[in-house]
């Protein structure tokens, strides 16, 4: 196993910094990440500042979840009904080339 330090890369959530490993090139990425999740937290702290950080950030966890599984559902969806449309095709040209 290398010895070699990764690179790190600080970011911050609910006003508090955190160094994170980050792989190089990958920065931008981790940044947009971070914003996204700092959003989500700050959102849910805006509504109920009584929850401790943990809370806050188990909550935007578990929304983020719910946004992502919604997106994978729209995309499975999306890819069935591209791939039933690319059938109705199929058949519709073998059809043209029987005539």
């Amino acid at each position: 196993m290398s010895n070699a330090k990764r690179p790190t890369k600080e970011i911050t959530l609910l006003g508090r910094g955190y160094i994170i490993a980050c792989d190089t090139g990958e920065e931008a990425k981790l940044d947009r990440a971070a914003r996204y999740l700092d959003r989500a937290m700050q959102g849910i702290n805006a509504q109920s500042s009584v929850l401790g950080s943990e809370r806050v950030a188990i909550m935007a966890a578990l929304n983020i979840t719910h946004e992502l599984l919604e997106a994978m559902d729209e995309h499975r969806a999306g890819e069935e009904s591209l791939n039933r449309l690319n059938e109705r095709l199929e058949r519709a040209l073998a059809k043209t080339r029987q005539s």
